[in-house]
Formats: structure tokens, sequence, C-alpha cells
């Protein structure tokens, strides 16, 4: 049931008068923070996330539909304590990720400050296609801000931001690895490598898809996948990285207070540190260049998938180390 209030707020939006619905949301979220802090309810963090979540469909209808000259003021601090939207405020999405799926980052860097929304911004458009390598400030990890080969193969293979919609929701590609039984086969799989605790790839690893089991062995991509697959023999098969790029940055989007952006920064961490890297930033691009060429990638299927799984080992043939990561779940 719409409410007069969502009508007089759509009212605006159809008219165009989005200043005074940036007001509008203003005064709601400050004051969804207050009642919060009123009522007892914890930190000033913890209740402007709250009153983020309460917010949430004004805030997705701006970043969406409204100039970028106004939709980017939803996280600046100017209205006052408590207005301004956060890196974590979401609707069917996080709001910066929204905004930065309707324009480029030309009409964005002016009008975004020096923030974590405005790296994830520029790195949503990146993931978009758009070259941002010469112009923009570098990325403070040494993130790239042009795609790689293997990324742009990727993007065209399955698109890891979610097309948003003017009214709240939106459409994602659905994380599966592997996506179909298509090219693959009944596989014997080797005796499980032997496990190699304390890897800092292993760690990043679990960082990017913390609902999946990790594992670093010696050995092979295939004796990895023994660490984890339900049993020795799987409907499995080899695959080149880039058609597991797409799954791999979705894995890194645990919720809806997380986009793309984070998935593609989390698994650059996971390449550096494959490199022996400690950091993107002190990592030689050639080197993880070189690393996705010789890397050899092993998937395979789980009969007790439910709708988002993801079943991957990665191999690295120079120093004889694979990791693997696993798991299913319920979206």
């Amino acid at each position: 049931m719409i409410t007069y209030e969502e009508h007089r707020l759509r009212s605006l939006a159809d008219a165009g008068r989005w200043i005074e619905l940036l007001g509008a949301y203003r005064q709601a979220r400050a004051a969804a923070v207050a009642l919060d802090l009123a009522d007892g309810g914890g930190a000033v963090a913890a209740a402007r996330s709250r009153a983020g979540i309460a917010t949430a469909a004004l805030g997705h209808l701006i970043a969406y539909a409204a100039p970028p000259e106004v939709a980017a003021r939803l996280f600046d601090a100017d209205g006052g304590p408590g207005t301004a939207a956060g890196v974590a405020d979401h609707d069917a999405g996080p709001l910066w990720e929204v905004l930065a799926t309707r324009h480029t980052w030309r009409r964005l860097a002016p009008l975004i400050g020096p923030s974590p929304v405005r790296r994830l911004v520029a790195q949503t458009r990146v993931l978009l296609g758009e070259d941002l390598s010469w112009g923009a400030e570098p990325d403070p990890e040494g993130v790239p801000l042009v795609l790689e080969p293997w990324e742009s193969v990727g993007r065209a293979d399955g698109m890891p931001v979610r097309e948003y919609l003017r009214h709240g929701g939106s459409r994602s590609a659905l994380l599966t690895l592997p996506a179909s039984r298509e090219g693959l086969a009944r596989v014997e799989l080797p005796e499980p490598g032997v496990r190699l605790p304390g890897q800092s790839a292993t760690r990043a690893l679990a960082e990017l898809a913390g609902w999946a089991r990790t594992v670093c062995v010696r050995g092979s991509a295939a004796g990895a996948a023994a660490q984890l697959a339900p049993g020795p023999r799987v409907v499995g098969g080899y695959l080149p990285f880039a058609l597991a790029w797409p799954a791999l940055v979705q894995a890194g989007v645990a919720d809806r207070a997380h986009g793309a952006a984070h998935g593609r920064l989390a698994l650059w961490r996971v390449l550096t540190a494959m490199t022996g890297a400690q950091r993107p930033e002190s990592a030689d691009r050639a080197e993880v260049r070189a690393l996705v060429a010789r890397m050899r990638c092993f998937t395979w299927d789980d009969p007790a998938d439910r709708l988002r799984h993801l079943h991957l080992a990665l191999e690295d043939p120079a120093t004889g180390l694979s990791w693997a990561l696993s798991g299913s779940e319920e979206v």
C-alpha cells in the first residue's frame, strides 16, 4: 500500500523537484538517527546505519534519477550531522553503486570529495568499462583504473555490476561456478594436496568470500579441490581464469551493502598475495599478469549446491601452490 508520504515524494520526483527531495532525505535521515539515539539505540555509527536503512528507498530514487549535481550530495555532510549517506547505505544495493551506474566518471569526479565513496564509485566505473588510467587520481592500493584483458573478457561473459531499477530493485548475475555442466566431465580427483596453513593469499581468499571454505595446498588445482570436494569423483574440468573472474568478483558482494567494486578490490588483494607481495601497491602489475597467464583453474559440481555457489581451485605452476574455495548458500 502506497502511503500519502510516498505518493508525495514520487510526485516531487516526477516533477523534477530534486532539491526538495534531497532535503526530505536529509531531514528524515537526521530524524531517524536522533530517534534511535534517544531510544538508547547505541553508538552513533550504529544509529546512522539504521537510519540509512530507514531512508534507503528515497536515497535509491535520488541516486538513480536525480541530476548528478544533486545525487552526489547524498554523501555530503553539508546538511548537518547524521544527514549524509555512508558507504554502507543501501536499498537494492549500495547508493554509491546506484549513482556510479548512472553517470560517467567525468560527470561525477568534480562532485564527490576524497572519501571511500569516491574510490568505490571510480572502481565501479572501471568495472563498467570506463578507462580512468588518465586523469584520475591513482587508487590508494594500486589497483588498476582500467580493466586488464582477462577482466574485459570476463565482463563480457558475466557483468558483475547490478542493473538497478528506478523505483527500487535490481537485476544481477547470479553467483554460480560452475555456471553449468557444459564442458565438464566425470573425473577422479587425486589424493588431496598437503595443506599449507598461514598463507596470506588464503586469508585474502577468505576475506573475499567469507561464506566459503578456503584452503592452500602444495600440489595441483585438482589436489586442492580434493580437500573441499564432496568425494573423490566429481563432475569437473578446467577453465580460463577470465571465465572465473565474474564469479570471483561477485563473491566479494556479500550483501546489499556491498557492491562489485568491493569484489574487484578484494580479488586484486588475492592475486597480489599469490605473487608474494604484501599489498597491491607493492606488487608489480606485470607479475600479476604473468600469474594470471600461467594460472590453471579447476571447477567442479556439487549435487548439494544451493542457488548461489562457487567451487574453484587456482594453481600457480611456478610455485607449486594451489588455492581452493568452495561454498554454497541461499540468496
